[in-house]
Formats: C-alpha cells, sequence, structure tokens
C-alpha cells in the first residue's frame, strides 16, 4: 500500500499564523510570564515555533499522554506516558496542542491540570476538527479549522511518518486499501 501527501495549508500559512498567534498570546499576556505545556509527540513542533514568536517572558514544561481503547478510536481513558517536570501551583499555564479532535483526551487533561491549582488555563491548538468533537473542549486560541481529513506535518503523524514537514498535508492513499 502506497500513500501520498496532498498540501492542505502550505508553509508559508502556517507560519503567518503562527506568528499572528504568538501577537495575540503576547497581548493578551502583557506583563506577565507564560508556562507551555506541550502534549507530546506532535504539539513540539508547534510549540517550539509559537514560543519563538511570543515577546513576554516564556518556561516551557513537556507531557505525554496516551489514551487507550480500540486502535481506532480513542477510549478518552487517559495514561500519563510522561508527566510536567514543575508544579503548575499559581502559574498561567498554556497548553498547547497540535490538534484537537473529540476532545475526550484534552478534556481530561484540562481537568488534571486545573486540579494542580494554576493562576489560569488556557488552551491553543495549531488545528482543530470542530465536527469530530465529542466532548466540548474550550479552544481559547485556533490556528486552523479544518474538515475531518487525516493530516500530517508539522508535528503530526501517520505511522511516526511526516512529523518534520513544514506544511500541513493530507494523507491519501493509493487505490482501496484506505486505513
Amino acid at each position: 500500500m502506497g500513500e501520498h501527501i496532498r498540501v492542505m495549508v502550505p508553509e508559508e500559512k502556517v507560519n503567518q499564523k503562527i506568528k499572528e498567534l504568538g501577537e495575540q498570546i503576547s497581548r493578551d499576556y502583557a506583563g506577565k510570564e507564560i508556562h507551555l505545556v506541550c502534549v507530546l509527540k506532535g504539539g513540539a513542533f508547534f510549540m517550539c515555533e509559537l514560543a519563538k514568536r511570543i515577546t513576554v517572558p516564556v518556561s516551557m514544561d513537556f507531557m505525554s499522554v496516551s489514551s487507550y481503547g480500540s486502535s481506532t478510536k480513542s477510549s478518552g481513558v487517559v495514561r500519563i506516558v510522561k508527566d510536567l517536570d514543575e508544579p503548575l501551583k499559581d502559574k498561567d499555564v498554556l497548553v498547547v496542542e497540535d490538534i484537537v479532535d473529540s476532545g475526550r483526551t484534552l478534556s481530561y487533561l484540562l481537568d488534571m491540570l486545573k486540579d494542580r491549582k494554576p493562576a489560569s488555563v488556557k488552551l491553543c491548538t495549531l488545528l482543530d476538527k470542530p465536527e469530530r468533537r465529542v466532548i466540548d473542549v474550550k479552544v481559547d486560541y485556533t490556528g486552523f479549522e479544518i474538515p475531518d481529513e487525516f493530516v500530517v506535518g508539522f508535528g503530526l503523524d501517520y505511522d511516526q511518518k511526516y512529523r518534520n514537514l513544514p506544511y500541513i498535508g493530507v494523507v491519501e492513499f493509493d487505490g482501496d486499501e484506505e486505513k
């Protein structure tokens, strides 16, 4: 089986949108320090590019979560694979995610982070698929709303491939062998 990638959002548009998000976040957090929390692995590319465009002081931490269930659908049951290194108490936290899909994992994660008593918790995502939402999750900063297609690039992968693409692409499978 083969696949090819169709460009959905070109590199220039991705970079422009991240610049705009960085400017908006910098305005919203003027006079404060912001603590970015990246959800690995996909969010790493986006968070690094976003952090470079934020003008207020930034600190960063990373966590890895796994939602398990059947292989194709998230059950919403979340297992923390790698927890944060720093406490969140009294920090202004911005969770940085590559894509918001069903909302199950993020809803659980946001509730868990709020229990750690930060001053605030907001969510920033590069991509949002609102038509896939099962649990309502408030997204404070959105790069692009996209249709329900399987996307890769800028941290998103298909079978651990294509994360390094500098644009957002759609995986299209050759023939009738779609996964």
